[in-house]
């Protein structure tokens, strides 16, 4: 298992999106910059999204990854827990369902695959990191 610290650092990020609900494909690329911060390590990703029949956006999200004797544990941006890493995890979010896997065998390359599903939700989303500075 994967150490909070080893996190630190600036990746390239591209993913894949199967948008099955909707018909359509798209992808994400940018970075993602983990910060230290008091309690452990800010996950910032920013972007370009393109999903066909729309015009590329901008976007971003934010995570607070925290280490434990269990392992790294990943809260919502307002402290709220998520999921803890692992080779697999998930997340009920009423009424979805969000299923993760995380794949470490190439690090410093890394990949997680999410599958969401819900009343109006099916997708596939394929993420991989690459190390750009420590």
């Amino acid at each position: 298992m994967r150490r909070l610290w080893e996190f630190e650092g600036r990746w390239r990020i591209t993913r894949k999106i199967d948008d099955r609900a909707a018909g359509r494909a798209g992808w994400f690329e940018g970075t993602v910059l983990f910060t230290a911060e008091a309690a452990g390590l800010r996950y910032h990703e920013a972007g370009e999204l393109a999903m066909d029949g729309a015009p590329v956006m901008a976007a971003s999200r934010d995570y607070l990854w925290r280490e434990d004797d269990a392992g790294i544990a990943v809260y919502f941006e307002d402290g709220r827990f998520f999921h803890r890493i692992g080779p697999r995890a998930d997340h009920w979010c009423d009424p979805d369902q969000y299923d993760v896997s995380y794949d470490f065998t190439d690090w410093p390359d890394w990949r997680t695959i999410w599958a969401v599903q819900g009343p109006r939700k099916d997708y596939l989303m394929e993420s991989l990191y690459f190390r750009i500075a420590p």
